[in-house]
């Protein structure tokens, strides 16, 4: 699935949005995935997309330290949860964005999610809020993972 999420920001990224699920479900037939593969993206982006109207509240006011739960522990690997701390404290993604980043990597189901994928996670999360994304972020997000890709 990890493949098509960055299929998905690096055709899509530059004009503000992917198109309609059922529409880029076809496209990434046409692009040569699993069946498999892309109903588990279409599934997961969507619970992304109801995600941001709902679930969530404009803003979270606490200023204590954020502990993670065991089903976030078991997700999210020591490493990835300190890179999002530090994102977080750094004021790179809002308390709302670290919610819903934790909230989109537990929904993946795997174990201890390594940084490069919770980086991906991260950007995908805040693409699809529509947010302006400052150019040093987008290269920290994904530098790692075009590194890994020429390898």
């Amino acid at each position: 699935m990890f493949e098509i999420l960055m299929y998905l920001f690096e055709s899509y990224f530059d004009a503000g949005a992917y198109p309609a699920l059922d529409k880029l479900s076809r496209k990434l037939v046409a692009a040569g995935f699993e069946d498999d593969e892309i109903s588990e993206a279409m599934t997961w982006i969507a619970a992304m997309q109801d995600g941001n109207a709902a679930s969530y509240a404009s803003e979270f006011s606490y200023a204590g330290l954020r502990h993670f739960g065991a089903p976030e522990l078991h997700a999210i690997s020591a490493e990835a949860r300190q890179f999002l701390i530090s994102t977080h404290q750094h004021g790179l993604i809002s308390k709302v964005e670290l919610e819903m980043v934790i909230d989109r990597a537990v929904a993946l189901q795997q174990r201890q999610l390594s940084v490069d994928k919770l980086k991906l996670v991260t950007l995908m999360v805040l693409w699809n809020r529509q947010r302006e994304l400052d150019p040093l972020l987008i290269e920290e997000l994904l530098t790692p993972l075009v590194t890994a890709q020429i390898h």
